[in-house]
């Protein structure tokens, strides 16, 4: 339990001196981490959008596979 406490007080540590940090930089720097944030921001939700297109592509091909599998035991038994 001590190494997860410790550990989140850390992170809230690391944190609080990012944003005392942001807070103290001038304007142009402070825009420098907007973009940064927003440019990762944009790269996770492409990734996640490539993600869910591969899934739904291989769930449509199961399908497929499994429509014919379907048909090729309805045939057999006619």
């Amino acid at each position: 339990m001590g190494n997860k406490t410790n550990g989140l007080l850390a992170l809230l540590g690391l944190g609080a001196l990012a944003y005392w940090k942001y807070k103290k930089s001038t304007p142009e720097e402070q825009q420098a981490v907007k973009d940064k944030i927003n440019n990762v921001k944009d790269n996770v939700n492409k990734w996640g959008n490539d993600l869910k297109s591969k899934a739904n592509d291989v769930a449509s091909q199961v399908q497929d596979k499994v429509d014919q599998a379907k048909t090729k035991a309805e045939d057999s038994l006619s």
